[in-house]
């Protein structure tokens, strides 16, 4: 019990120097969100065309390699977004 009290106790310590986000930041942040789901909508139904296309085994493993890329860029692309907003830029 009191080992969590300490983890607690320290994860207060490092929020301490987080400032809530103005309504703005909010707006923007869920604005990356929204592009992100586009994005990802967007590349699902290409690769889900494509793939139907596809008979070759050997492309269709590649299909899936570069969707799963595409992906993790959409991801990453949208956390960085998101970490410049929360530093108080605008990121586009």
């Amino acid at each position: 019990m009191e080992r969590l009290k300490q983890q607690d106790a320290a994860a207060d310590a490092e929020g301490a120097g987080s400032t809530p986000l103005t309504d703005e930041q909010k707006e923007s942040i869920a604005d990356a969100r929204r592009d992100h789901e586009a994005k990802v909508a967007e590349a699902e139904i290409l690769f889900r065309s494509k793939l139907v296309a596809t008979l070759d085994p050997e492309a269709r493993q590649e299909l899936e390699a570069n969707h799963r890329r595409d992906l993790g860029q959409f991801a990453s692309s949208r956390d960085k977004k998101i970490e410049a907003i929360r530093k108080g830029g605008q990121a586009s």
